[in-house]
């Protein structure tokens, strides 16, 4: 009997970012949909000959994306809104990237964050649903690793529950009963699917069901069994891995008995409790235990020890021919490699693991967990020798920081004022007009900007050279703003790579990897800092971007942070001490930068938050802690500023009234939320919510090339208008600039203000 290996997902980007350079160029009309396809392919069968010379028994397949798995599932069973036409067949390149970006006639569908992550997925939408299998597209992936690589794969495919609960109608998530109308349309799409991969010689098909892990009764569990019995009864001969992952199963008795081979359960980010349920209830002795040991949402080493005791823990309940070792999520979430680090510290580098990494990982404790720890006793001593050295490393153990926060229990972290009386003396210094009118930070960075970046690292151009084109972007934005008529400006953050991957390279504790790149969505790729030692603050950041920007115009000026918990959510965070510690320690570097900023003269100062809601525990019980920490560092940054100092915040969309509450207790005087992607339908929260202080709603969609019309944001300013006082709106575009051209940025803009002046003419309510 024998203990194997399995893997969920793997990365898509390519070492060197083929991937998103194909989707680029074939947008940018460079390559035609053969080449497009062409190039797909092969990398395609890279990444899978890499997981077969790993050594995996189980090797995922149709795991790949031309955007987005969501989207791919949508694309295939034709749930396209009737916006983009009517389809009977398969989807043309152009055809299925409408849906991701929009065109000049149809908005783009919502994009949201993937359960609480920093990935972000096409959300189907269920109002007037088209089911019909336009491609099966997990049989010709199976069939391509077959006949290509002789792979027999395990198809992946988004199972039909969370599909539908991913999805919304009229603009709300599906309730069940929702869900019990539409899975008989939907069913027999997958049944059809499951009989041709059964025809093909298919043995195990991995069923996503991520929703599950936010079922609380047993009662919840009725449709998945619904569907599974359904898919049972299409295919008997196929063999089904229910997969769960990013935390545990509360209704452990009812999922175990659902009519799979297979259950994949989480013990990373569980919180114990899937490994609570296994030792006290057992496991059913007719499935195989799919045990996700290695963590796939964080970068580090896998302590050897840790993770063999877990593994002789379920042997104990599980018999090893009815155990798989696997990550706990798929690898999608972490960059590919670490070979490609030249220029890293040793001690970092020994306790780095990429996907590549985590695969050996796996192939490491699945011999010993058949052999024995001596079969693999090289690897477990280098694996101790590696962790030992870097948890005693001197960048883990700065005293200085480490009294700063032991000094925290002894202050208090609050606004002098209230907010009304705030609001008033910022109204007297800043003199803005009704409706003001800004960015939310970022504006394009072109090619020009970032080929000088390139020459500057590669040391082609000298430092000041680089420093004076930059100062020369400031300048001409600056004016492209005044030109506009914006009334808060900002200096465009042109010289930031990422909004978090810049804070990471200026305060000490973070690493900034090479090539440790993750898709964040579409062919959006992001290098998340690797937050390694304590986090301490050496010297101005952005003090010196703001004042110049500052000096070239008489309107305020922006100056611009990213939030401690967003920097938490969207970097591979250190896992020896809490994320709660590290947070606070961010936050304590952040608040001498915002003090700097108001020293130096900056009277707006914004500090984004936009990952706070996405980074909500999956289960409200979790909510809480989390939340009051959100709070905490928030407060610890801003709070050292005069009362007519201005503190901005901007948040992705959220579910508004689930964090009403903490929104306004982070006391920012002025919050700009990411509204327009989900079709505005966050303004009637506001029907039932009050809302005291200063409040943007983006009003036209960033992640979309598209340029939307005057009379559209018009329409987007007023329905706003009609639940908040004219007094409390700004108006500004959904997120920050910085992926958009420069053409359509402006063109879009100009839209803005257009739409602006029409509402304020017929206000014609004197200034504020």
């Amino acid at each position: 009997m024998t203990v194997i290996s399995s893997n969920l997902g793997y990365p898509r980007l390519g070492e060197k970012r083929e991937w998103k350079k194909t989707l680029e160029h074939y947008w940018a009309g460079k390559i035609d949909e053969p080449e497009f396809h062409a190039e797909t392919k092969a990398l395609r069968l890279a990444n899978l000959k890499k997981e077969q010379a790993a050594g995996l028994d189980l090797i995922p397949v149709a795991d790949n994306s031309d955007y987005d798995h969501v989207l791919d599932t949508i694309a295939a069973f034709g749930i396209v809104p009737e916006r983009y036409g009517s389809f009977h067949k398969r989807l043309t390149l152009d055809e299925y990237y409408a849906i991701a970006r929009g065109t000049k006639n149809a908005v783009a569908s919502e994009m949201t964050k993937w359960f609480n992550i920093n990935y972000h997925y096409i959300v189907p939408e269920y109002d007037q649903p088209h089911f019909e299998l336009l491609d099966n597209r997990w049989l010709r992936f199976y069939n391509e690793a077959k006949t290509e690589l002789g792979i027999d794969g395990k198809p992946v495919i988004l199972g039909p529950i969370s599909l539908l609960k991913l999805g919304k109608r009229n603009g709300d998530y599906l309730d069940a009963d929702a869900v019990d109308e539409l899975l008989p349309q939907l069913l027999p799409l997958y049944e059809q699917v499951f009989t041709e991969l059964a025809q093909a010689g298919v043995k195990w098909v991995q069923v996503d069901e991520p929703t599950l892990v936010k079922v609380a009764t047993a009662a919840e569990v009725k449709p998945y069994e619904t569907a599974l019995n359904a898919l049972r009864k299409a295919a008997p001969s196929i063999n089904i891995e229910l997969q769960t992952y990013f935390d545990s199963i509360d209704p452990y008795e009812a999922v175990t008995k659902l009519p799979v081979q297979a259950i994949g359960l989480d013990f990373v980010h569980d919180n114990g409790e899937n490994l609570q349920h296994v030792l006290k209830d057992g496991f059913p002795s007719d499935k195989v235990l799919a045990a996700g040991i290695i963590d796939g949402h964080n970068i580090w080493t896998s302590n050897f020890a840790d993770k063999l005791a877990l593994i002789k823990n379920l042997q104990g309940v599980v018999d090893n021919n009815h155990l798989w070792l696997q990550p706990a999520n798929s690898l999608l979430h972490v960059p590919i490699t670490t070979k490609n680090e030249t220029k890293i510290d040793p001690v970092l580098l020994g306790g780095l693991a990429f996907a590549d990494e985590k695969l050996h990982e796996l192939t490491i404790l699945t011999k010993a967990a058949n052999e024995g720890k001596q079969a693999v006793s090289e690897e477990f001593t280098k694996n101790a020798a590696a962790l030992k050295a870097l948890n005693e490393s001197e960048h883990r153990n700065n005293a200085e920081v480490r009294a700063a926060e032991a000094n925290l229990a002894n202050e208090t972290f609050e606004r002098h004022s209230a907010f009304p009386t705030r609001i008033a003396l910022q109204h007297k210094k800043l003199q803005l007009p009704l409706l003001p009118t800004t960015s939310i930070g970022s504006f394009p960075q072109s090619k020009l900007v970032r080929s000088k970046r390139a020459a500057w690292r590669k040391g082609n151009i000298t430092d000041a050279e680089y420093e004076d084109f930059i100062k020369s972007e400031i300048k001409r934005w600056i004016g492209i703003q005044e030109d506009l008529g914006l009334d808060v400006l900002v200096h465009g953050e042109f010289e930031r790579t990422d909004m978090v991957e810049y804070f990471g390279q200026k305060l000490t504790g973070f690493y900034a990897t090479q090539n440790g790149w993750v898709q964040s969505y579409g062919s959006r790729g992001v290098r998340p800092p690797v937050i390694f030692g304590d986090v301490a603050y050496t010297k101005p950041i952005t003090v010196k971007e703001s004042v110049y920007a500052q000096s070239l115009t008489d309107k305020p000026v922006k100056g611009m942070l990213t939030a401690p918990l967003t920097i938490i959510n969207w970097s591979f965070v250190r896992d020896d001490i809490s994320k709660a510690q590290v947070q606070n320690q961010i936050a304590l570097a952040l608040r001498q930068e915002v003090i700097n900023l108001e020293k130096a003269g900056i009277k707006i100062i914004q500090v984004d938050e936009p990952a706070l809601r996405e980074g909500l525990p999956l289960k409200k019980r979790n909510w809480k802690p989390y939340l009051d920490e959100a709070v905490y560092s928030f407060k610890i940054t801003t709070t050292g500023v005069r009362d007519d100092t201005q503190i901005h915040t901007h948040m992705c969309y959220s579910d508004f009234e689930d964090i009403i509450d903490t929104i306004s207790a982070l006391d920012a005087d002025v919050i700009s939320i990411e509204t327009s992607r989900s079709h505005g339908e966050i303004i009637s929260s506001f029907e039932k919510t009050h809302y005291d202080k200063e409040i943007g709603l983006g009003v036209y969609d960033i992640h979309s090339p598209r340029v939307p019309s005057v009379e559209e944001i018009q329409a987007n300013i007023e329905r706003a208008l009609r639940v908040i006082d004219v007094h409390q709106f700004w108006i500004n575009p959904d997120c920050g600039l910085k992926t958009r051209q420069e053409r359509e940025t402006l063109a879009a803009l100009k839209n803005m203000i257009a739409a602006r002046d029409n509402v304020r003419a017929s206000l014609a309510e004197p200034t504020k």
